[in-house]
């Protein structure tokens, strides 16, 4: 059966499960406990970006991988301070390495995907 990764998003379980939930607002809007809970599982999500990303963030329990389906963006990356930029675009993919804070500016409207372990994500301020 066919998945939108936009408006749904899988959970891949460490027994090699998967597991389906409503995406978008229904995702975010949950508790922050069970959204803690769930963090604790892979997750695969797609994000339309049309604008630059409003906060830094950050993945303390393992490395995100990003991958542009479409679009243009630049990707900065802190790492204790050092920061690195670098461009996405058409199409392409990075690892950002767990515990490395980062940010998108947006050139144009772009579709991502993500992987990530979101345990522990933590946000500041862009």
């Amino acid at each position: 059966m066919p998945i939108d990764p936009s408006d749904t998003y899988i959970l891949l379980g460490q027994d090699g499960s998967s597991r389906q939930l409503p995406g978008g607002d229904a995702f975010w809007s949950q508790p922050e406990a069970e959204l803690g809970a769930l963090g604790r599982h892979w997750m695969l999500l797609e994000f339309e970006c049309s604008s630059d990303w409003p906060t830094w963030e950050m993945h303390p329990a393992g490395d995100e991988f990003i991958y542009l389906l479409s679009g243009d963006v630049t990707l900065h990356l802190d790492d204790k301070g050092s920061v690195t930029t670098f461009a996405l675009t058409g199409r392409g993919a990075t690892i950002v390495p767990r515990g490395v804070w980062h940010t998108a500016k947006v050139h144009a409207p772009s579709r991502m995907l993500f992987a990530t372990l979101g345990e522990g994500t933590q946000h500041r301020p862009a």
